[in-house]
C-alpha cells in the first residue's frame, strides 16, 4: 500500500471529499487566465485601444507620464537606455496592424452583437496575461477601485484572509475576522473557495478574485466552498459590509511575553502594531512573538516602517530592478531593546517574508516554525489616465545580508510543525500551540 493510499484510508469520508477537491485541481494545474468576458471588439474602439497601446509603451520608457510607482523608488538608470530596450521589445507597428486586421476579421464575421469595451479590456488583459508572470496583472477601473480598498483596511467585503496556491491556484480562506458578514454566514479558517458567483476561483489571481469578492454595501456574494468534514459543495450568501480591518491582534501571556498577530501589511498595520506594542509594554512586557504564520504580505512601505521601530540603524531591504538601480529602505537608531521571536510557515510570503528576513540578518530574534512562501520580487501598481492600472512586477528584493529568496523561502531558526491540541470547537488559545510553547521556553532561556 503506497503513503498516499494509507493517508487516505485514515480519513473519514467528509475529509477525503476536501483532499479529493484539492487532488483534482492539482491534476489539472493551469496558469491563472482573466474572467470570461463577453466577447466583441470593433473597428470603432481601435483608436481608443492604438491610444492604450501607445500609453503602454511610454510607461516602459521610464517616462513620468503617470504618478510614481507605490513603494518603489524611482529608477535611476538611464532613460536612453531603457527607451532602447523596450523599442526593441515592443514594436508597435506590427502591433497595430495585426490589431486592426483581427478587429475587421470579427467585425465581419462574427455571428453575435460586439461588446466593444469587454473586448479591449480583454486585449489589454492578454497582453499582460502573455508575460506569464502571475504577479502582473491588468486592472479595469472597477477592479482598480477594489484593489485600493484592500491596502486600506478599509473597505466593502465579508471579512476574510485569502490565501492562493502558487502552483494550484487554489484558493482557501486563512482567516475569518470575527463579527464580520463572513463569521456571522458560518465561513470557517481552512475553508477552500471553490466558486464565487459563476466564477472558478482558481482561475485567476487572487488580488483579481478578491475585487469580485468585494462590491456595493448591502450586496450580497455567492460562495462555494468545499469544507472537510461535510458532504457536498456548500453554498453561501453573504452580505457585504464595511469592513474595518482589524491586522493586529495582542495578548499578554505567561512571563510577561506579548503576543502579536501580524495578519496583513496594511496602510493601516503600523499604527495598529504601534498601539499593541505600548499597550503591552504598560503591562509589562519584558519579551514578544511576532506571529507571521498565514500572513500574505502587503504594503512594503508598512513593513518597512514597522522594521524601522524594531531593529537598530542599517539597511532592512533592498531592491534592484532589470537595469541594475539599486533601492536601500533603512532604519534608524532608535530600536526596541527586547527579546524576540517570529513564528512562520509555509503562507508567510513577500512583506512577511521581509520581516522575518531582516530579523534574521540582524540576528535580532529567534525564527520558529516552517519554511516561508518563497516570494522575493516586488510590484508596484502604475494608474492610468483611464482609472484603469496595471501591476507589475518592478524588482527583486534582497534581505540585508543579500540574500534573495524568490522560490526559495526562509527557513526558520527552529524548524518545527504547527501541532494544536485543543477540545473539539475551542476558541483558539496560544498556550495550546506548540509553536507558540517553543516561543515561550526560547525566550525563557531554555533553548
Amino acid at each position: 500500500m503506497d503513503r498516499q493510499q494509507e493517508q487516505s484510508q485514515n480519513m473519514d469520508p467528509q475529509e477525503q471529499l476536501a483532499q479529493e477537491y484539492v487532488n483534482r485541481r492539482q491534476r489539472d494545474v493551469k496558469p491563472p487566465r482573466p474572467p470570461r468576458r463577453s466577447p466583441g471588439f470593433a473597428v470603432g474602439m481601435l483608436a481608443g485601444a492604438f491610444c492604450t497601446l501607445l500609453a503602454f509603451s511610454v510607461m516602459v520608457t521610464g517616462r513620468s507620464f503617470f504618478k510614481k510607482p507605490v513603494g518603489i523608488a524611482e529608477s535611476k538608470g538611464s532613460d536612453v537606455s531603457k527607451t532602447e530596450s523596450s523599442k526593441k521589445a515592443i514594436s508597435k507597428k506590427p502591433v497595430e496592424q495585426k490589431a486592426a486586421e483581427l478587429a475587421d476579421l470579427i467585425d465581419e464575421y462574427y455571428y453575435e452583437k460586439i461588446d466593444q469595451q469587454a473586448m479591449v479590456e480583454g486585449m489589454y488583459a492578454g497582453m499582460v496575461e502573455g508575460l506569464g508572470d502571475p504577479y502582473t496583472a491588468y486592472y479595469t477601473k472597477e477592479e482598480y477601485a477594489a484593489l485600493n480598498e484592500s491596502t486600506t483596511g478599509i473597505y466593502y467585503g465579508i471579512g476574510t484572509v485569502l490565501t492562493q496556491d502558487k502552483d494550484t491556484k487554489i484558493v482557501s480562506i486563512l482567516h475569518v475576522y470575527p463579527g464580520t458578514p463572513a463569521e456571522e454566514a458560518g465561513l470557517r479558517d481552512g475553508d477552500v473557495i471553490s466558486k464565487v458567483g459563476e466564477i472558478e476561483a482558481d482561475s485567476m489571481e487572487l488580488s483579481e478574485l478578491t475585487s469580485h469578492i468585494k462590491g456595493e454595501k448591502g450586496t450580497k456574494v455567492h460562495l462555494e466552498i468545499v469544507r472537510a468534514g461535510e458532504n457536498g459543495y456548500l453554498g453561501f450568501d453573504v452580505e457585504r459590509r464595511q469592513i474595518e480591518v482589524p491586522t493586529v491582534e495582542h495578548q499578554m501571556l505567561e512571563g510577561n511575553v506579548g503576543l502579536i498577530q501580524v495578519s496583513e501589511f496594511s496602510t493601516s498595520t503600523p499604527e495598529q502594531f504601534d498601539q499593541a506594542v505600548k499597550e503591552l509594554q504598560a503591562q509589562g512586557m519584558t519579551a514578544m512573538i511576532v506571529d507571521l504564520r498565514n500572513n500574505p504580505g502587503g504594503v512594503l512601505s508598512s513593513v518597512c516602517a514597522m522594521l524601522d521601530e524594531i531593529l537598530p540603524e542599517g539597511l532592512v531591504v533592498y531592491t534592484e530592478d532589470k537595469y541594475g538601480s539599486r533601492s536601500d529602505y533603512k532604519s534608524d537608531a532608535s530600536c526596541m531593546d527586547i527579546a524576540m521571536a517570529v513564528l512562520i510557515n509555509e503562507n508567510s510570503a513577500s512583506a512577511s517574508e521581509i520581516f522575518a528576513g531582516a530579523i534574521k540578518d540582524y540576528e535580532y530574534g529567534t525564527l520558529i516554525g516552517t519554511t516561508t512562501f518563497g516570494k522575493g520580487i516586488v510590484q508596484s501598481i502604475i494608474p492610468l489616465n483611464d482609472g484603469s492600472a496595471l501591476k507589475v512586477t518592478m524588482a527583486k528584493y534582497f534581505t540585508p545580508k543579500g540574500n534573495y529568496i524568490h522560490e526559495k523561502g526562509i527557513e526558520p531558526d527552529i524548524e518545527l510543525e504547527y501541532q494544536y491540541q485543543s477540545q473539539e470547537d475551542e476558541i483558539y488559545n496560544p498556550m495550546h500551540d506548540n509553536q507558540v510553547l517553543k516561543a515561550l521556553e526560547v525566550l525563557k532561556g531554555g533553548e
